[in-house]
């Protein structure tokens, strides 16, 4: 059995003073990494709270602006309504009682409280017409949107609402207006008028063909298929549409030239058409 050696005092000191001594420096070192990376989590804080409640706060102005757009808007709509039950008596139309009647709808208190500049005085309607031939009221209405946000230093933002009604003034016929007139068929941008509502012009046959063999076909007049400037730009689909009257292919089945809109009109009322070379024999 090996004796029992005892340790220097002054031996175990000084160990001892080294270890804490590490332990010390190993706190001191995460001390600082914590410190530096609480600086950049309150840097970053400082950064993104700002901004977070500026885009909560341009939301809900962007939400008031297009409140301020549908108020304006139902208050024209009345006040084209008033003008079109006037319009008998009184066929001109004045801004000063449209910009009246519009705020007398809203509501003043509504207005002065608003985003628009100047309240209730701040709608104004100069540019308002109303046609004495046809009785349309084209109503305009001009304001300005302040922006409350003191960040951008810019001016009021100009706005503009818009909107036709038609006057209660009845029907004006042209022509003779014979009572027993014969009725003809045209269409929104014809050259002929047609007697036959079901006629093949305006009656439109749409089938579909693949694109490769377009060049080939021919429609009823003999005529080539050219592209549609409305649906087709660029290349066309592997299929397209074509009608059996038309001169042109289409991408698209919904397109507005695979679509005719049929007026009946009194005879009289053709002028500076021709007669339809199918049903008008």
């Amino acid at each position: 059995m090996m004796p029992y050696k005892r340790q220097n005092p002054l031996y175990l000191r000084s160990s001892y003073f080294q270890y804490f001594r590490q332990r010390f420096q190993c706190f001191k070192r995460i001390s600082s990494c914590l410190s530096a990376r609480k600086g950049v989590i309150t840097v970053e804080a400082a950064l993104a709270v700002p901004l977070f409640f500026f885009a909560v706060l341009a939301l809900f102005y962007t939400i008031e602006v297009m409140s301020i757009r549908t108020t304006i808007r139902s208050g024209m709509q009345y006040a084209a309504k008033k003008a079109a039950e006037d319009i008998y008596l009184n066929p001109v139309v004045t801004p000063g009682s449209l910009e009246s009647d519009i705020v007398s709808s809203i509501g003043s208190e509504r207005l002065d409280r608003s985003l628009v500049v100047n309240g209730s005085g701040g709608i104004h309607c100069e540019k308002s017409r109303m046609s004495a031939l046809t009785g349309i009221l084209e109503l305009k209405a001009a304001y300005q949107i302040r922006l409350p946000i003191p960040v951008f230093l810019a001016a009021p933002v100009n706005m503009e609402e818009s909107m036709r009604m038609k006057g209660w003034n009845g029907y004006i016929r042209f022509g003779l207006g014979q009572e027993n007139e014969e009725t003809v068929y045209v269409t929104e941008n014809g050259m002929v008028y047609h007697r036959d509502y079901h006629c093949n012009y305006l009656e439109l046959s749409i089938r579909m063909v693949p694109y490769g063999a377009v060049d080939g076909l021919r429609n009823e007049s003999q005529g080539k298929y050219h592209a549609c400037e409305r649906c087709v730009h660029g290349k066309a689909e592997s299929e397209v549409y074509i009608t059996e009257y038309g001169e042109r292919y289409h991408n698209s089945l919904s397109c507005s030239g695979l679509k005719r809109t049929i007026y009946a009109i009194p005879l009289t009322e053709a002028v500076g058409k021709g007669a339809c070379s199918k049903c008008s024999r």
